[in-house]
């Protein structure tokens, strides 16, 4: 039975030895590796795409943020004003 393993283990591991440096293992490996990773200098420009696309988008948020903030302001103002001129008024009432 040994003999047996040890037949199989020899031709096999030759068999996908052989199949693993011809055109066709190297195939097989590409389509397990996915899509897209290329080059090294590919894959370090699409890093760079990625993180400058990302860093765009930030930007654009800060900005959003720092708009919604001034209308923020700019209503705790009208608000605070309104209160106040309705105080006014009541005071003025009361002293009659």
């Amino acid at each position: 039975m040994e003999d047996i393993i040890a037949i199989v283990l020899i031709f096999g591991g030759g068999a996908l030895f052989l199949l693993s440096v011809s055109p066709v293992g190297r195939a097989i490996a590409d389509r397990i590796k996915g899509p897209g990773l290329g080059t090294p200098s590919d894959v370090v420009r699409q890093l760079e795409e990625t993180q400058s696309h990302v860093l765009d988008e930030l930007d654009a948020m800060r900005q959003e943020v720092a708009d919604m903030q001034e209308r923020l302001d700019f209503t705790e103002r009208l608000l605070a004003r309104q209160r106040s001129v309705g105080r006014l008024e009541e005071g003025s009432e009361n002293r009659d």
